[in-house]
């Protein structure tokens, strides 16, 4: 069979959903510390690890195909993929598998800085195999909310294009029930060290998740008139939130942040990953200012609340995701003159079409995740100790560290040619003062981690 036009985007569109989850790890890692900024990476990559094995196993035939009553697709039917074989739906798998990938990973934010590296070894498949891939089947794959379904035939055809309630409010609900699971930081909301560590990490992991989010809503497009309508929504609705959340800072805060701009045009594309096929670039503008607002509020909960989403999970991907799945129930637009939300005349029945997949998604991720990480909390346990927390869990958990400054030492270069070895490096007795605070003595390899972390410089602001 000879490939198509449609077969190489697909694959190109697999490719940038690919990108995403190393762009994911780069963003979390830029907003953890300095001593857990690998760990927070390698959960993104070892996801990836994790997941593609599952997909080809049995994850793709449990979202699609053949059906256990309508709950979640028969694991044996297509197992290993064997039954794909010398098709094209082989391109369809990879396509599907990337944005399974992608889903577990959004989870690790919540826990950064503390959670045992085995812990969320054991996490990701059973997560994937008990929740993604249920979800994935229900609304995608010919389940109880798909076309057909009992659920659909009742209260009305669901609208998740790319992954609103699939990808987004799933994984945002998992991250906070994980994250009450797991329990606060040591120092959460009190102490200045939990401020990102590198804020040019956030931005590039930023800016590639936007360029492979063009792949994630865009792949699936069955038309040049489709893919136009969602690449320019795709464009313009993060511009519009990342403008409401630097808005909405430099009112509450009196400054408009790095960081504040990356996490606005990220809940962007959160909230319009459901409906950027249905709804129109101006109505996809004023979503984005929605959304931008929205999660911007709904990050700061966490410090009302108590619990401690440690890279803002909840806020963005929870809420964002919450706002363009609903909203469809008022701004979908209609299909050959008929339907579409209530700001076109199309009544309610949208809006309560959404509204029930929202339930059906905030419960079934919410209690199997309640149940996946509790008995794992209880067993093996998903906390680090007290002091490799301090340490830092790139030395406890991988035995490596991001920055290895002290181990550089000193070239010199001679004016006659002779280059002289590298000289020991040699620590003063005193940090230098700087915009990062007064002098402070310089830690010593005899002091201990607690003692080590308080001579710290705290971070610039962000």
């Amino acid at each position: 069979m000879e490939i198509t036009a449609a077969n190489v985007w697909m694959m190109v569109s697999a490719a940038l959903v690919l990108l995403m989850t190393p762009a994911l790890g780069l963003f979390y890692g830029g907003m953890t510390r300095a001593k857990a900024s690998l760990n927070m990476i390698m959960m993104s990559f070892v996801s990836a690890g994790i997941v593609g094995v599952v997909w080809v196993l049995w994850g793709y035939s449990m979202s699609t195909g053949e059906g256990v009553l309508g709950l979640f697709g028969n694991p044996f039917v297509s197992f290993g993929l064997g039954g794909l074989m010398g098709t094209p739906d082989l391109i369809k798998a990879g396509f599907a598998g990337t944005f399974a990938i992608l889903t577990v990973a959004l989870i690790s934010g919540a826990i950064a800085d503390r959670a045992k590296f085995t812990a969320w070894v054991l996490f990701v498949p059973i997560w994937i195999t008990a929740v993604y891939c249920p979800l994935a089947f229900m609304i995608w794959g010919g389940g109880l909310m798909s076309q057909g379904g009992a659920v659909t035939a009742i209260f009305g055809q669901v609208i998740d294009f790319a992954g609103g309630a699939v990808v987004e409010i799933s994984s945002g609900i998992a991250a906070l029930v994980l994250a009450v699971i797991v329990g606060k930081r040591h120092g959460f909301g009190k102490d200045p060290g939990h401020r990102p560590h590198n804020v040019p990490f956030i931005m590039l992991g930023a800016g590639l998740l936007w360029f492979g989010w063009f792949g994630f809503n865009a792949g699936a497009a069955t038309t040049a008139e489709q893919a136009g309508l969602i690449w320019i929504n795709t464009l313009v609705t993060p511009c519009a939130a990342m403008l409401s959340w630097l808005l909405t800072e430099k009112i509450r805060h009196g400054h408009p942040t790095s960081l504040g701009a990356a996490s606005g045009a990220v809940a962007g594309l959160v909230a319009i990953t459901p409906s950027c096929a249905n709804i129109s670039p101006v109505a996809a503008i004023g979503l984005g200012l929605v959304s931008g607002v929205a999660s911007a509020l709904f990050v700061e909960l966490k410090f009302k609340y108590g619990f401690d989403d440690s890279l803002d999970v909840v806020g963005v991907h929870l809420g964002s995701g919450l706002v363009g799945t609903l909203a469809l129930g008022f701004i979908a637009l209609p299909v050959n003159g008929e339907g579409g939300g209530l700001f076109y005349g199309g009544g309610v029945q949208q809006l309560i079409a959404q509204t029930v997949a929202v339930l059906i998604t905030l419960a079934l991720s919410g209690l199997m995740t309640a149940i996946i990480g509790l008995a794992i909390h209880k067993t093996i346990g998903f906390r680090v100790s007290h002091e490799a927390e301090v340490a830092g869990v790139d030395r406890s958990e991988h035995a490596e560290s991001a920055y290895e400054f002290g181990s550089m030492g000193h070239s010199q270069f001679h004016p006659l040619g002779q280059h002289f070895a590298a000289a020991p490096s040699v620590r003063p007795a005193v940090t230098p003062a700087g915009p990062a605070g007064p002098a402070r003595p310089a830690a010593d390899d005899s002091v201990s981690p607690e003692a080590a972390e308080e001579l710290q410089p705290a971070p610039a602001s962000v």
